[in-house]
């Protein structure tokens, strides 16, 4: 791999200016850590007005509501 980085003595890593440039990641963006198998997805958390228009076309009827469990 030619983007690494060295995790620091306070547990930190800084992400190489590569893969911010081509992600478009940007200072103060969340992100999630992801255990998959023996690494980590690293992923960022969008934020709400991103996830507006996401479910277009999903159907309401027949919802399965929680009151008819027991």
């Amino acid at each position: 791999m030619s983007n690494t980085a060295t995790l620091s003595s306070k547990f930190q890593i800084s992400i190489p200016k590569a893969v911010r440039d081509d992600r478009q990641w940007k200072a103060g963006q969340e992100f999630a850590f992801i255990p998959k198998g023996t690494g980590v997805l690293l992923v960022p958390v969008p934020e709400l007005k991103d996830l507006a228009g996401i479910a277009k076309g999903a159907r309401p009827e027949n919802y399965r509501d929680r009151e008819d469990r027991f």
